[in-house]
């Protein structure tokens, strides 16, 4: 029996929202998970076929945007590892075998435990990657739309700065335009 795990995150998206769908179905094509436009999930599943197990990220909500996504999949085996000896050959070497098998059984389990552990720190690192990115690509994103603003806002300042010049110049011209439109000011 086999214990599937998957997440999956959207980390960055050219407009709109950082969400998408999510569906899991089975060798049989019954759909086992189905998430719609959601950012980030996890989801667990027993395996209880064998067989090639689908998954699909569906974006079709979405006309105009591209989506980036980070997923990961772990697949865990509960069947037990094959051992490098023989319980029957343990019985008869006696004591000093015992002792020796004993050892090799505890650094078997060390190994194993270690290199669960060293599994689980890289995925959580992976995953750790793929928050950052999508945040980078947020706070970018974020840096573009504000320097797009400052720079409209720039001009539109230098435009009304200018038409105040030129107003406040022509007002102390005697044969100005601007000095017509202003009532008593022709005297």
């Amino acid at each position: 029996m086999k214990r599937r795990r998957n997440s999956s995150a959207v980390i960055d998206a050219t407009h709109g929202e950082l969400d998408i769908s999510f569906q899991l179905t089975d060798p049989v094509g019954r759909v086992i998970v189905s998430d719609y436009k959601k950012p980030e999930n996890s989801h667990r599943h027993q395996a209880t076929l064998n067989g090639d197990y689908r998954f699909c990220f569906d974006n079709t909500f979405s006309t105009f945007s591209q989506k980036t996504v980070f997923f990961d999949i772990l697949i865990d085996n509960e069947e037990t590892e094959e051992k490098d000896y023989d319980d029957d050959k343990e019985m008869e070497l006696g004591t000093a075998a015992e002792s020796y098998i004993m050892r090799v059984r505890d650094i078997a389990e060390s190994v194993n435990r270690v290199r669960d552990n060293v599994s689980a720190a890289k995925r959580l690192q992976e995953l750790q990657s793929a928050h950052e990115a999508r945040d980078r690509n947020i706070a970018e994103e974020m840096c573009d739309r504000v320097m797009r603003w400052s720079i409209i806002q720039m001009v539109l300042m230098v435009m009304v700065g200018a038409t105040q010049v030129l107003f406040l110049k022509s007002l102390f011209e005697d044969k100005s335009d601007y000095r017509k439109l202003i009532p008593g000011l022709s005297k």
